[in-house]
């Protein structure tokens, strides 16, 4: 079953801060591509007019050349739309090194067939990975958040696969992520943060692409139906070693988009011998809900899924 996927705008919309790029006066409506033979990638996008955002960002960003040269390249191509999904209309708002950067993480530097995709990490040109996930429909995601809705466009000198949204490479972890939503004019992750910290495990969420972590994270409302049941004021009333394989038993040791998630698959987590088992028809992980709003909050080091109910190992 294929998961709803609308959460990490804010945070998208955040990164874009200040940036706009060109909007397109032309239709998306019946692209008209050349043959591949006789055009490489530039070319063969400025012959779609669904690119003519991306076609504006690559001149504006001088890499007109290196995506024209001979070679073997994949481009994750967001289209039109995607940028304006993005919030994002002049592309001479945007600093050259930044949009560089955005769209050299879009770039795969070989050539990649969609018979050759699979889930996992990619190294982009831009050095950072980003990550593909395959939905339990065969749907291919990047990020947990832009789908391939077509593939294989062929040019000279590579291949175009289109994308709904513009990926950009997470740059906060999993704890900074938290704690700036307690920051927030409505807070969230209060409850969450200040547990982590008495329970010494802020550094535990914190960390660099080269950590993999899933973390399920309950609300402040979760946590509050959590002293209601058990009696306490708050999480400072909770045993400290209760309270840390609580919050263990929230963290899985593997980056898991929700694409990745498996009806009545069990996740291993940080608490030794606990598991967490998936129930995709109820939008569960045990009896916590999946709130499909925050979905696949990426960060450095992981994926946040927020979910309405604190697990009890």
């Amino acid at each position: 079953m294929n998961l709803a996927i609308k959460g990490n705008q804010k945070l998208l919309g955040l990164l874009f801060s200040g940036m706009v790029l060109m909007s397109s006066g032309c239709s998306e409506d019946d692209p008209i591509p050349m043959e591949p033979d006789d055009t490489n990638l530039v070319e063969l996008a400025q012959s779609d007019n669904r690119f003519s955002s991306l076609v504006a960002a690559v001149q504006r960003a001088e890499l007109t050349d290196a995506l024209s040269a001979d070679g073997a390249l994949t481009v994750f191509a967001p289209t039109n739309q995607a940028f304006t999904d993005a919030g994002v209309t002049d592309v001479s708002a945007i600093p050259v090194d930044d949009l560089e950067s955005i769209l050299m993480y879009h770039v795969v530097p070989s050539e990649v067939p969609s018979s050759a995709v699979s889930s996992g990490k990619v190294t982009s040109l831009e050095g950072a990975p980003f990550y593909i996930s395959i939905d339990p429909d065969s749907k291919v995601w990047i990020n947990g958040h832009a789908e391939v809705i077509e593939t294989d466009l062929d040019a000279s000198n590579g291949i175009i696969h289109v994308i709904n949204q513009v990926i950009m490479k997470p740059t906060m972890s999993i704890a900074e992520i938290a704690v700036g939503y307690t920051q927030e004019s409505s807070p969230e992750f209060t409850q969450l943060v200040g547990a982590l910290s008495r329970a010494n495990l802020v550094n535990a969420v914190n960390g660099g692409m080269d950590d993999d972590l899933t973390v399920f994270a309950p609300t402040d409302a979760a946590f509050q139906q959590l002293y209601d049941d058990l009696n306490v004021d708050g999480f400072e009333d909770i045993p400290l070693e209760t309270l840390t394989n609580v919050l263990m038993y929230h963290v899985v040791p593997s980056r898991a988009f929700s694409q990745d998630l498996r009806d009545e698959a069990e996740l291993p987590t940080l608490l030794s011998n606990n598991t967490l088992t998936v129930d995709l028809g109820e939008l569960n992980i045990e009896e916590a809900g999946l709130n499909t709003d925050l979905l696949n909050i990426h960060a450095t080091n992981g994926v946040i899924h927020v979910i309405d109910k604190v697990m009890l190992p």
